[in-house]
């Protein structure tokens, strides 16, 4: 195996029994490791065969998979050399996350408001649901 695929071990296990459509996976997976630094700007990423067969997936599912990611501006193709991520991959998914979960948030304001909770307890209640995630997490690393 080569480095590159080395660095891509962390992909989640793509599986049709898994939420979302397989390119979906792929993207998140990708999106995941560029927005926390492990794969920072102008890291190559295999190519579409290299890929899916790492993955055990189709040609077709990698090949959209890149594609949803170069149109957002997070990697890019050169004929030839391959792909890689871009210069502002990182800034673009991170744009991406915040903006979905501004959307989340916005929809969690949404269903709370529907629920009767006013706008402090909602405060009291992100920031008791903050704590718990924390120690959670932390918990996890332990």
């Amino acid at each position: 195996m080569n480095s590159t695929s080395d660095r891509l071990s962390w992909l989640p296990v793509i599986s049709p029994a898994s939420p979302g459509a397989l390119y979906e996976q792929i993207v998140e997976g990708l999106k995941r490791e560029i927005s926390q630094g492990r794969l920072g700007a102008g890291t190559p990423l295999p190519s579409f065969r290299k890929l899916a067969e790492d993955l055990m997936v189709s040609v077709i599912t990698v090949k959209r998979a890149y594609e949803e990611l170069e149109r957002a501006g997070i990697i890019y193709r050169r004929q030839g050399l391959g792909t890689f991520v871009s210069p502002n991959g990182h800034d673009r998914t991170r744009e991406v996350k915040l903006e979905r979960a501004r959307k989340l948030l916005v929809e969690a304001i949404e269903e709370a408001s529907q629920a009767g909770l006013s706008a402090n307890a909602f405060k009291e209640w992100v920031h008791t649901t903050l704590i718990h995630h924390k120690k959670q997490h932390e918990q996890e690393r332990d």
